[in-house]
C-alpha cells in the first residue's frame, strides 16, 4: 500500500460529510471530476469501495464508515500539527473564528472585540452571529475556533467558563392586564400569545420546557433572531416574550412593561466554549485570557 495523501483523505471526509460529490466540490472549490478522481485513488490504494455510488446520495460501505472514523483523526492531528507550527512562525498573528448569539454580542463583546484590536491589531477577529445551538455544532466540528453559548452543553466535549447568570424576564405592552401583578406564575400565560426566538437559541427550549411543566403548548405567533425585532412585536400589542433581564434595562418603559416570574426562575446562563481535543492557535488563547480578564474571572488556561 502507498502512502496516503492527506488531501485525499480531506476530499474523502468532505464528500462523506454532503453525501455528494458535487456538494463537495463546491465546498472545497474544485471540479467534481478532480474531487471523484481523488477518492478513487484513494480507493485503489486502500483496496477497498468507500462510497455506493448506485444510490440517489453517495453512501459509505462499511469499509467506508470505517476509514472515516480513522481518517478524520489523522486530518485533525495534521490540522493541528500545521496550526501550532504556524504559531511557532507568525507569534501574535492569525485569525479567531468567534460565534456568538445576538442578544449576546450587542450586550457584552463590542468592548472586548474593539479592545482587543487594539491590543494586537495583526490578529483578526471573525465573527460569525447565530443561535446557540448552531454555536454550539460549530465548536463542536470546528469551524469555530470559540463560541458564546447558553449553557447547558456537552461538558465532555468542551472546555468553558462562565461569565454570566441571570433570570428571563416576562415583556408585555403597557396595558396588558398582567402588568398590575407584582409576580406572574407561568400557568397565568397559558392563554397568551408568544413571541419566540428561532429553533437554534437555546433559550426558546427552556421557555418551551417550562410551558410543558405547566400543562400547555404556546401559541406562537412570531419568531425571531433579533431581541429588538422581538420586543417591538410586544410593543405593537402582538404577543408576550421573555428577554434576558441586562436587556429589558435597555427597553423603553413607555412600550413596554418588564414583569418578574414566580419561581422557579428561566436562567440565561452564559459561558464560553473551546473543544477540549483542539489545538487552540496564540489568537485564541490571548482572546480567552483576555476576555476572561474582563469579565473577572480567573482561571489557568494552561491546564485546559
Amino acid at each position: 500500500m502507498k502512502e496516503l495523501d492527506v488531501r485525499h483523505l480531506t476530499y474523502f471526509i468532505e464528500v462523506a460529510r454532503h453525501k455528494s460529490f458535487t456538494k463537495a466540490a463546491q465546498a472545497l472549490h474544485i471540479t467534481q471530476p478532480s474531487i471523484s478522481k481523488m477518492v478513487k485513488i484513494l480507493e485503489e490504494e486502500l483496496e477497498v469501495t468507500l462510497f455506493n455510488r448506485t444510490a440517489k446520495q453517495a453512501e459509505l460501505t462499511d469499509a467506508g464508515k470505517a476509514v472515516l472514523r480513522q481518517a478524520q483523526q489523522i486530518v485533525h492531528s495534521v490540522q493541528n500539527l500545521t496550526s501550532e507550527l504556524s504559531d511557532v512562525i507568525n507569534i501574535k498573528k492569525g485569525n479567531i473564528i468567534i460565534g456568538l448569539p445576538p442578544m449576546v454580542g450587542v450586550s457584552f463583546f463590542p468592548s472586548v472585540i474593539g479592545d482587543f484590536n487594539h491590543l494586537y491589531p495583526q490578529v483578526t477577529q471573525k465573527l460569525i452571529e447565530v443561535g446557540s445551538k448552531q454555536v454550539e455544532h460549530g465548536v463542536e466540528d470546528g469551524s469555530l475556533d470559540i463560541g458564546v453559548v447558553a449553557l447547558p452543553v456537552k461538558n465532555e466535549l468542551f472546555n468553558m467558563f462562565s461569565f454570566v447568570r441571570e433570570p428571563m424576564r416576562l415583556i408585555v405592552y403597557p396595558e396588558h392586564p398582567l402588568t398590575d401583578k407584582e409576580l406572574v406564575g407561568f400557568s397565568e400565560l397559558k392563554e397568551e400569545h408568544f413571541v419566540l426566538f428561532r429553533e437554534d437559541f437555546t433559550i426558546r427550549d427552556r421557555i418551551l420546557e417550562r410551558c410543558s411543566q405547566n400543562g400547555f403548548y404556546p401559541k406562537i405567533v412570531c419568531e425571531s433572531s433579533q431581541w429588538d425585532f422581538i420586543a417591538e412585536m410586544v410593543a405593537a400589542k402582538l404577543g408576550i416574550a421573555f428577554l434576558p433581564d441586562t436587556i429589558t434595562k435597555e427597553l423603553p418603559a413607555s412600550r413596554i412593561k418588564v414583569l418578574e416570574l414566580d419561581q422557579p426562575e428561566i436562567p440565561w446562563h452564559l459561558a464560553i466554549i473551546w473543544r477540549k481535543d483542539k489545538y487552540l492557535s496564540f489568537a485564541a488563547r490571548e482572546w480567552l485570557k483576555f476576555t476572561s480578564n474582563r469579565f473577572g474571572i480567573q482561571f489557568d488556561l494552561t491546564t485546559k
